[in-house]
């Protein structure tokens, strides 16, 4: 396993990480994820460790807390070989301390937390989106104030915009408090969008990117052919009005050149999709989920070999699409691109 430092902070987290999103099995949305139990979720939280997999992510909303006392259970007695990752601010209920980012509901949500997985600390804690409602000052001081207790070790965010986050920063800058060290994305080879803005704003202020859903929610496992119904077994029937739209025509160019590849390689769909995240700049952890043990198996493959700088340059291509205004401009325009370079691999 390859370890990465997340963002300028001094955490190093491996390069893929496991998300128990399908722990617990609660909800319509949770449900059709998966339904792991303790037992399952114990071996394969040892399937995770044995591949040097040290990360596990989370989040209070998964299954109604279900997700983080599964993930508990099945990290007890080794504790200390793991780093849980984890999220709040999304609502958990109807009352008026049920959601958001203000102080009182942060201190409830990481007390609540922390009981349910078992542990007196959180290695990464993330809000799960931006509260418009609460000054960014009372968050970031609120979190500051965790990590100092020793509650938490690093924060970071999830699903912000970019004027959100540097908004964040910026005061914690300007008071000498914590700053966020992870941005949790979604990033995959059908939702580049991320590479825009945030990524250069990451690579500029420190901040890594964890990215969930790297499979593009569930849609680049190769099952899903030009030309195909979507197969019957498939989780996208009960789940796609949740996740991030993607045009048919993009997800059939990109599925046709991961299949040339898959037969070039003898990697499978998933793994290459994988492997091309894991070269993208800024990015320090790649979030693989599985629903059970053959699944995880194959996910641990996209690492420990690298696609050709060809095999890249086609994924490049079928995947990549114009980006809106203002960016545009800094893709296509010389004189923009002159004062604007992309960024490499190399700076992560």
């Amino acid at each position: 396993m390859e370890y990465r430092r997340l963002g300028a902070s001094g955490l190093h987290v491996p390069a893929l990480s496991f998300g128990a999103g399908t722990f617990g099995g609660r909800g319509p949305l949770f449900s059709a994820w998966g339904d792991t139990g303790a037992d399952q979720a114990r071996r394969m939280v040892d399937m995770a460790l044995d591949a040097g997999v040290t990360m596990f992510d989370s989040a209070d909303v998964y299954s109604d807390g279900e997700s983080e006392r599964v993930l508990g259970q099945a990290l007890k007695g080794r504790r200390d070989r793991a780093l849980i990752s984890t999220k709040a601010g999304l609502p958990t209920g109807e009352g008026p301390q049920d959601a958001g980012t203000g102080r009182a509901r942060l201190i409830a949500a990481v007390e609540a937390a922390l009981t349910r997985l078992g542990t007196d600390h959180i290695d990464l804690f993330q809000l799960h989106a931006f509260d418009a409602g609460t000054p960014v000052e009372e968050t970031v001081s609120a979190l500051d104030d965790l990590v100092k207790t020793g509650k938490l070790r690093y924060i970071g965010v999830s699903n912000f915009a970019g004027w959100q986050l540097m908004k964040s920063l910026a005061a914690a800058d300007a008071h000498g408090w914590t700053r966020y060290a992870a941005h949790q994305v979604y990033y995959s080879l059908v939702g580049r969008d991320y590479e825009w803005e945030l990524m250069p704003l990451g690579h500029d202020q420190g901040v890594g990117a964890v990215v969930w859903s790297p499979l593009g929610w569930g849609r680049l496992t190769g099952k899903i052919r030009r030309g195909q119904p979507l197969p019957a077994g498939s989780r996208l029937h009960e789940t796609a009005q949740w996740g991030p739209p993607v045009a048919d025509e993009l997800l059939y160019d990109v599925v046709d050149v991961l299949a040339a590849l898959s037969e070039e390689t003898g990697r499978t769909i998933p793994q290459i999709a994988l492997n091309w995240l894991l070269r993208r700049p800024t990015v320090a952890s790649v979030i693989i989920g599985a629903r059970n043990e053959r699944q995880l198996q194959d996910n641990l493959g996209a690492i420990g070999w690298e696609l050709t700088t060809d095999q890249v340059a086609r994924l490049d291509k079928a995947s990549g699409r114009t980006a809106p205004y203002p960016y545009y401009p800094y893709e296509v325009q010389e004189g923009f691109a002159r004062l604007n370079p992309p960024l490499t691999p190399q700076a992560r």
